[in-house]
């Protein structure tokens, strides 16, 4: 099982709004996932992000791979 860490809009139509979440990666992107480890909101300015920082390492440690996007969130936030 691959599993990502990516992320899985759930705003509406022009107004985006992200969750932080552990999925398989072959389910789609709104589907089911695994854990939810925190937010990502691009409308406010600047960005607000929350992430659990223990949930991300304990995943990244147990071989979830984060996409590009998420990777740079995480450096951002300091989790990487």
């Amino acid at each position: 099982m691959a599993v990502k860490i990516r992320l899985r809009r759930i705003g509406a139509k022009k107004a985006p709004f992200y969750r932080i979440v552990v999925a398989d990666s072959r389910y789609p992107r709104e589907g089911r996932f695994i854990d939810e480890i925190g937010y990502f909101d691009p409308t406010k300015e600047p960005s607000v992000v929350k992430v659990d920082a223990d949930k991300a390492k304990s995943w990244i440690s147990n071989g979830a791979q984060p996409t590009d996007t998420v990777k740079n969130i995480l450096k951002n936030e300091g989790v990487l």
